[in-house]
Order: C-alpha cells, then sequence, then structure tokens
C-alpha cells in the first residue's frame, strides 16, 4: 500500500533541456519509444524542446509460508524502466506520453513456485470413505458405480496417457485454494495447472488479457499485443469560446480518474485495473489500465451561485478490457480468481477429479472423476469492438461559493468483473444423455459460460472542509444496474442485481509532539458501505444456499503518514479491515528520498483473520441436476433439481473471504528502490 498523496512517489529534478533530448534518443534507441516520438522530434532546430524524465525502479519482495506450511520465498523481483515525455505541438496542443516496460525475474528465480517446476502431484480427499486419492483416481467404472445403473466411462478422463487426447496427469498441480486455506476440508477442491502457459497448457485461456500467457509474457507483461508498453500518449488543447467559456479536448490512451479514493473504487471505474501488478496494494494511478478513450469538457466558469461549472463527456472507444485479476501460478491472483477459473476450464476441456462430490452414503462424499465436457468452465465471451460494446459517460461537476466541490455522474459500460452463467447444454455425466441449450439444458448444472454484463451507473461525488474538525470530507456514491452474482438458487446458477456502493473518506493532518513537533502527521480514514438488492440467501438442508457475496459489508482504512527528517523520511501505517469476512491486513512502510534523484521503500503486509467457517458456502454439489443420481443419500426428494447446501470452502467461499481474507497467507516484505535519471 502507498499514500494517497501523489506528490510523495516521485522525486527529483527535471533535467535540462540538452540533457532530455539525449536521455531521449537513448530510450528510443532502446527501443522503448514505440509512439513516433523520434519522427516527432526535430533535434536541428525544435521549436519547443520535449521534456523528459526517465526513471528505473527495483521492486523486491519476498512471502513467508502459505497454508500449506511452505515457504514461498521471492514473489517478485520487477525492475521497471519509465520514459514520461511532454511537448508543445502547434495549435496550442500539448502531446504527454508515458513509457513503462518491466521484467520480472522471478519465474526464473523461484521457479519451483512461479515457473516451469511449480506445482507437483495431489491427493484428494473422498469424505468418510478411502484416504485421499491422487488426481486420477476417483471413482470410475467400479462396482459401486455400475452398480448404481450408471454408464460406463462416463465418469473418466485421460491421466495415464500423453500420446491420446484431453491427457491431464497428475504433475504440475497445485489444489484450488491450497495457498490461502486448510485442505481437506469437506470442500470440493480439485487440481488446477499451475505451470506458465507454455510450459503447461491445461486450463490455459484468454479471460480478458491474462490466463494464456508463456513465461516470457509474464516476465515482461507490457510487451503485448495491446501495446501495454504505452501506458500514456495523448493530446489535449483548450478551445476559447465566446463569454470566456472553454472547451478542452483530450484524445489518446489515457486514465480517466473519477474517483475521490484510495484502494476500492466506487465512480472510478472507466479504466479497468491489473490486481496482477500487486493485488490492491499499488496506488491506482500505477494499475489503471489505460485505454483509448476521447474526453471533451466544456468549462463554464463561475456563475452567480457557483465558484465553477464543468460539463465533462467521456468515449471509451478501445475493444473491451476487464480487470487483470492474475493469472494463476503467479504472484498475485486477486481472490485466487484465476486459479479457480484456470481449474474449471482445465476441467471442462480435459476432465479431472473433484474431492467429496458423489454422495453414496451416510456421511460418504466420494473424489469423483469426470470426463471432459460435463463440468467445469466451457467458454469465455469477451465482447467484440463495435459501437455498442464502447462506453459513454457524463459528468457535471461543480464548485459552489462556500467551496463545495461536487459532482454527478452517469455511465453505461461492461462489467470490467466476469460473471458465469450455468445450467446450459451438455452431456449428463451420470446417464450420458445430451441436451442442447435450446431444450433448456440442465438447470443446477455445474457447467458455466463466462460473460461481462453491461452495466449502467449513476452517482456523484462532494470534498469540503469540515471547519470545526479541521478535516477534509470526502464522499462518493453510486448506484448500478446490471451487475450479476453468483447464486446458487437460481437454475443457472447467477442473478442479476442492482447494488449501491458508497465511501467516506476524512482527511485531517494533526500534530503529535512524539512523532514530529514541527510537521503535522496526516490522518487519512475511509468507510466503503456496499449493498446489494433484492439479496438473496436460505438455510438449505446442510447449510447457506444463495448469493456467497454479502448483503450488506463495510471495509474500513485507515492511513497514519509522518515526516520526518526536513520530509526526507516519511514512515507510514496502513490498515484495511473487512467487517463481514472479518480479515485484517496492516501494512508499515518506510519511505526515504537519500538524494533528489534516489529513493527507497521498506515495508511489508500482513494479514490476520478470525477463522474462516464464516466463509464456507453452498458448492451446488448437492443440485442433483441429474436426478435421482446426485441427490445427497436419503434425500426426500431426489428427483427434484435444487441445492441442499453442502458446501465448504470452495469455490465460493473466496466471495465471502474477499480480497483480504483470500490473500491472509501472502504475508510479504519488500524493499523498493526507485531512481531518476
Amino acid at each position: 500500500m502507498k499514500n494517497r498523496q501523489d506528490t510523495a512517489r516521485r522525486s527529483g529534478a527535471t533535467p535540462r533541456a540538452g540533457q532530455s533530448r539525449r536521455l531521449a534518443r537513448a530510450a528510443l534507441a532502446g527501443g522503448l519509444a514505440v509512439c513516433g516520438l523520434a519522427q516527432a522530434q526535430d533535434a536541428a532546430a525544435p521549436v519547443d524542446p520535449w521534456k523528459v524524465d526517465i526513471y528505473y525502479e527495483n521492486d523486491t519482495r519476498f512471502r513467508g509460508k502459505d497454508a500449506t506450511g511452505e515457504r514461498v520465498g521471492l514473489s517478485k523481483f520487477r525492475n521497471t524502466l519509465q520514459v514520461e515525455a511532454d511537448k508543445k505541438l502547434e495549435g496550442g496542443w500539448k502531446f504527454r506520453s508515458i513509457l513503462r516496460g518491466s521484467f520480472d525475474g522471478v519465474y526464473r528465480m523461484n521457479d519451483d513456485q512461479y515457473g516451469r517446476k511449480a506445482g507437483g502431484g495431489v491427493l484428494l480427499e473422498s469424505q468418510g470413505g478411502p484416504p485421499p486419492v491422487p488426481h486420477g483416481s476417483g471413482i470410475v467404472n467400479k462396482g459401486l458405480v455400475d452398480g448404481l445403473g450408471l454408464v460406463n466411462n462416463v465418469f473418466g478422463f485421460n491421466s495415464t496417457n500423453p500420446a491420446a487426447p484431453n491427457y491431464n496427469p497428475n504433475e504440475g498441480l497445485r489444489l484450488l485454494g491450497d495457498r490461502w486455506h486448510d485442505v481437506p476440508n469437506g470442500g470440493v477442491e480439485f487440481a488446477t495447472p499451475v505451470r506458465p502457459c507454455d510450459t503447461d497448457r491445461r486450463g490455459c485461456a484468454d479471460f480478458g488479457g491474462y490466463g494464456d500467457k508463456k513465461r516470457s509474457e509474464l516476465e515482461l507483461p507490457e510487451f503485448n499485443e495491446r501495446w501495454d508498453v504505452i501506458r500514456e500518449a495523448f493530446v489535449t488543447n483548450t478551445v476559447g469560446l465566446a463569454d470566456g467559456k472553454q472547451l478542452f479536448l483530450k484524445l489518446g490512451k489515457q486514465q480517466v480518474v473519477w474517483g475521490r479514493t484510495d484502494l476500492f473504487r466506487v465512480l472510478d471505474v472507466i479504466n479497468p485495473v491489473d490486481y496482477s501488478r500487486n493485488n490492491i496494494y499499488d496506488e491506482l494511478q500505477d494499475i489503471r489500465i489505460p485505454m483509448w478513450i476521447a474526453q471533451a469538457e466544456y468549462r463554464m466558469g463561475p456563475s452567480e451561485s457557483m465558484q465553477d461549472r464543468n460539463l465533462q463527456l467521456v468515449w471509451n472507444f478501445d475493444k473491451f478490457r476487464p480487470n487483470n485479476l492474475g493469472q494463476c501460478g503467479t504472484a498475485n491472483v486477486i481472490l485466487d480468481a484465476g486459479c479457480f477459473f484456470r481449474g474449471m476450464k482445465n476441467l471442462w476441456d480435459n476432465g479431472g477429479t473433484v474431492a467429496n462430490f458423489a454422495n453414496v452414503g451416510p456421511g460418504v462424499l466420494l473424489a469423483t472423476d469426470f470426463g471432459p465436457g460435463q463440468i467445469g468452465l466451457r467458454d469465455v465471451k469477451l465482447p467484440n469492438w463495435s459501437l455498442k460494446n464502447t462506453q459513454l459517460g457524463l459528468k457535471y461537476e461543480g464548485v459552489s461559493q462556500d467551496g463545495l466541490s461536487f459532482s454527478l455522474n452517469a455511465l453505461t459500460y461492461r462489467s470490467q468483473l466476469p460473471s458465469l452463467r450455468g445450467g446450459k447444454g451438455a452431456t449428463n455425466a451420470f446417464t450420458g444423455e445430451t441436451r442442447t441449450d435450446a431444450q433448456g439444458g440442465w438447470p443446477y448444472l455445474i457447467a458455466f459460460d463466462m460473460h461481462f454484463p453491461r452495466v449502467n451507473l449513476i452517482g456523484g461525488s462532494m470534498d469540503f472542509e469540515w471547519q470545526a474538525a479541521k478535516a477534509a470530507v470526502r464522499v462518493e456514491a453510486a448506484f448500478t444496474n446490471g451487475e450479476e452474482f453468483a447464486n446458487t438458487l437460481k437454475p443457472q446458477l447467477y442473478s442479476k442485481n442492482k447494488v449501491f456502493r458508497s465511501v467516506v473518506g476524512f482527511d485531517r493532518p494533526t500534530f503529535v509532539p512524539f512523532i514530529n513537533p514541527n510537521r503535522t502527521t496526516l490522518f487519512s480514514a475511509q468507510l466503503f458501505y456496499q449493498h446489494i438488492f433484492d439479496h438473496e440467501f436460505e438455510r438449505g438442508q446442510f447449510g447457506p444456499v444463495g448469493m456467497p457475496d454479502w448483503e450488506n459489508n463495510v471495509i474500513a482504512t485507515l492511513l497514519m503518514k509522518a515526516f520526518l527528517v526536513n520530509d526526507r523520511v516519511s514512515p507510514q501505517l496502513i490498515t484495511a479491515y473487512d467487517v463481514q469476512a472479518r480479515a485484517l491486513v496492516t501494512s508499515p512502510q518506510v519511505d526515504w528520498i537519500v538524494t533528489d534523484k534516489f529513493k527507497i521503500s521498506f515495508g511489508g503486509n500482513f494479514k490476520l483473520r478470525n477463522g474462516d467457517e464464516r466463509w464456507k458456502f453452498d458448492d451446488c454439489r448437492s443440485c442433483n441436476p441429474w436426478a435421482p443420481f446426485t441427490a445427497p443419500f436419503g434425500d426426500a426428494d431426489p428427483t427434484t433439481a435444487y441445492s441442499r447446501g453442502l458446501g465448504g470452502l470452495e469455490p465460493l467461499g473466496r466471495f465471502r473471504a474477499g480480497p483480504i481474507g483470500s490473500a491472509w497467507k501472502e504475508n510479504e516484505i519488500f524493499l523498493t528502490a526507485r531512481y531518476q535519471f
């Protein structure tokens, strides 16, 4: 985590014009300038020189033991070179660009955790039955199964023959969620591949810019087909209008910042976020994914009742892109979602063993082998580029005569988080019968397509000075329509819901004499609130059923930041607490500006949680989509498909644990060094 003051992230003076030109040419020769700066610069007689800053940063991180008890070790060794260039053009236009390229050596330096040697063989639990069994050794073609009158070979998959299709051996695997919770635990764990996709293609798919990356693409994340090495490249101009009004134009690859908060977003949803870089703990300006956007801002100026007024139109015309949730097998996989997706895709493509699935007797839940095309993640429905898939936003903002700043916002966009829609056509894993989507499919079937639904948002923000408390207050609120959530009470295992989110922030610089009697210490607190309308939740025969996401939840954050030694040493502490998940993260850090060009930061982030029983949730293994074979043993109504609530931590417990709880074993320390040339 870093502080919310943008000025604290950089240090150093701007190079002289001649130095800037030499540095720019050096960067261009190195291949970093990919947007045509070489042609734009006239070295012989420039009208206005380029202003160029170049930064190098090394970020090294080390983790302790995960939930398996194994020490992870090096989790990041990222080296970043960033070039920031500005130039005034003719006609009042200005050009701004940021080029960023990085190389993370952790995939070679710690390859048994994150590289080509990661993973191994796994054992899956059969509760009440035999000891844990290897992947590929669940019940299949056994007398017990044949005795139920089921079709032979419908469970099986190929775990032994490399020359046969759908080869899915017991190697290069981890159990889903084993880094953040105990296994076995009675849930429906399954194996997920964890090696880079050029080493192991199992479960690899494009989930929206991640999920199918080779080692080289993980090492060099900005060098991809979306040209992420161009972090910003836009032009701006301000055109004078009648009566002193102005039209401000901004066109190019950019970030559009609507929010006034840190860590968690309410209004700030125009750009997706790259959580694979450092989960939620980097500043948003460093992890937002820039998009090709056109902005037009009508600056109306003051009126009788207002100090200032602006009307902004934002058109994100780039090809849709969701949040990067992290590829399974890498260090930062928020909610462990990337591993859930990869494991489910592997199940659909190649088959696999699922722990504790077949309910064949009182308290007897056997690990079960499924063949390809029976359960899992079938397809990813990424929106193609079209006008209807672009995103449009409108914001009115103003400043009242008494200093109240506010905005009113509206946005139509594609959800940056995926929705899994189940209950479609597939082969009955127990009888061999097939149903098409046109026939209605199999209700409650654990086979999904990934979608990104259209969402409409309205909201607003304001900030003002609270003189009595000597504090600044920030408020945001947003109402959305169209978001989709997992819901095991629905035959398609999802529901569409309206959501209200809000945040209240307080910033107060305060003299704390024992810290620094001559300089204030910054205290910044935030309360995030989320409410899901028409939330569905029931107590089933065996446990909770419905929506794993909490109907109401609050996350509280607190920043304390001091300034010492003429502001060259700055210790800080950030904490965040997820109330419903009962999960806490605390992040101490010290920033030291060694010289005007060199800055180092040292710190860590550490998580705590109050047990994980409240994270367990229905996993739909008792939904009985293929009556009567999958009804729980002794069920009073075995021919009806619905969930009885048998569950565990996997797979839906991650939504109850949240981003802090699902990372509670990712405790790490770090050292970051940043130098300006």
